[in-house]
């Protein structure tokens, strides 16, 4: 198993070697025993009598395919015979150094030519060796081994290692495992009950698996670094793709409000690409995490973060972003200074800095909330009521865009399923969405609906982000 933030599970992990060469078996083993996982295998190898010829002859035998071909493994070894110390290279399994029947003319005829020598050799391969697939399939119990648990994602130095019950009696054996053989993985948990079933924070509790009890991890996500207690906040790293789609729609300059902001996955990355944010999260230690993580990142010109209710949060934000002091920002471009002489000519004038004017209305909400971040879209009635002169078609300024994450089911139809998101917002809204209103659809397409398939959560469950822009019915609605 790789050392990545993500592991796939769709498919079964299985060994890269042939059978000669796996680790030996014990399925009693419920403690893990590093030395038990030891073999010695009788091979036969090519001593090379002239150190000048072990390049030609390791070419000249990878060619023939006469060299031992096994991964994470040199073929190149080195044996002392007679008090000399020579080069040799390993067989491929069934040349026997003692018939010359199982040898191919190439290696007859560098034997007959006195390049080499065949000779006996014991390979021994030890825990350290073999990998996690590799291991894990000596211990389970053989009716395990089609589905071998691979799951896992990594936040820092943690892996959050996703196990089904009947794997549960080996989740230690199996986290040991899983932590040697991914050498930036220190600690290893399991959450032990769904994520937000006790806590509004969507924080879970967890079984701590295997490796040091240290949940501080400092995380890199769009060239940013986050540090944070992953006990403390909600942090999903197989997002990271979904983070960087919705930033790379923002244009530098733009407004974003960012209403269950997390640690700041959207926030600080936006801000790098200078785009204003303002980001609340209402988990104090997540609005902490912001506090620091703006600064560190050096985006404390275009972020501030803030600690509110989300549903206060909008329109709160959209009255203090009207009412707020101008805010401008200007980049001076960064000038390599170069030692001048006498004959060097002119240097061309530095490019102006850019200047940025913080807008005073939003361009974007964020709203990455999937469980229930629908029900706070009653928040936008009214939110823009009063200042219908600030926008199209008294200004060329549109209504923001919103960008609310939610959960679905998984249908055979995926419109089966924008048909239940869109009633839903609808209902909340109290205004008419239907999957119609798509760019290029049929219905009001002024909305430029989008319903964008993020990730399979589990077998019924999916998780969509639908943006589109805030109708005048809804932002200038009237109380």
């Amino acid at each position: 198993m790789d050392a990545t933030a993500d592991r796939d599970t769709s498919s079964p992990l299985s060994s890269d070697l042939p059978a000669m060469f796996r680790p030996p078996v014990n399925r009693a083993m419920r403690v893990l025993d590093r030395s038990f996982f030891k073999k010695t295998i009788p091979l036969s190898a090519a001593t090379v009598f002239k150190a000048s010829d072990i390049s030609n002859v390791r070419k000249e035998l990878l060619k023939s395919r006469d060299l031992l071909s096994l991964p994470r493994l040199s073929a190149i070894r080195e044996v002392k015979q007679d008090d000399v110390v020579r080069k040799c290279l390993l067989l491929r399994e069934g040349i026997k150094h003692d018939d010359a029947a199982t040898w191919s003319p190439k290696i007859s005829e560098l034997v007959n030519t006195g390049v080499v020598g065949v000779r006996p050799y014991d390979l021994t391969l030890e825990y350290d060796y073999w990998n996690y697939a590799d291991i894990i399939a000596a211990i389970l119990p053989e009716d395990l081994l089609d589905e071998i648990p691979q799951g896992f994602t990594q936040v820092g130095h943690i892996s959050h290692l996703n196990l089904r019950d009947q794997y549960l009696p080996y989740r230690f054996l199996i986290a040991e495992i899983l932590k040697d053989k991914n050498p930036t993985i220190r600690t290893v948990i399991r959450k032990t009950e769904d994520v937000g079933s006790r806590s509004e924070f969507r924080t879970f509790p967890f079984e701590l698996l295997a490796g040091d009890d240290d949940m501080n991890v400092v995380q890199h996500e769009q060239d940013c670094e986050f540090h944070f207690d992953f006990s403390r906040v909600y942090w999903n790293s197989r997002l990271e793709t979904e983070h960087r789609r919705l930033v790379d729609k923002f244009r530098p300059g733009e407004m974003v409000c960012d209403v269950m902001a997390g640690v700041g996955p959207f926030a600080v990355p936006a801000g790098k690409k200078r785009i204003f944010v303002w980001a609340n999260d209402l988990n104090p230690h997540g609005f902490e995490v912001m506090q620091d993580a703006v600064p560190r990142n050096r985006v404390q010109d275009f972020v501030t973060p803030f600690n509110q209710d989300g549903r206060k949060f909008i329109p709160w934000s959209a009255k203090a972003l009207l009412d707020a002091d101008p805010v401008t920002v200007t980049i001076h471009p960064k000038v390599r200074r170069s030692r001048r002489t006498a004959n060097d000519q002119e240097q061309a004038p530095p490019p102006p800095p850019e200047v940025f004017h913080r807008p005073t209305i939003f361009d974007h909400y964020v709203m990455n909330l999937p469980g229930t971040a629908v029900e706070f879209l009653d928040a936008f009635s009214g939110v823009y009521a009063g200042h219908e002169n600030l926008f199209a078609p008294y200004t060329s300024k549109a209504l923001p865009m919103v960008h609310v994450y939610c959960f679905s089911g998984h249908s055979e139809n995926e419109l089966d399923d924008h048909i239940d998101i869109c009633k839903r917002m609808s209902e909340r809204l109290g205004y008419t969405i239907t999957p119609e209103d798509r760019v290029g659809g049929s219905g009001k397409t002024e909305l430029e609906l989008a319903i964008h398939n993020v990730r399979l959560v589990s077998p019924n469950k999916q998780m969509f982000c639908a943006s589109f822009r805030l109708p005048n019915e809804v932002a200038f609605r009237k109380s």
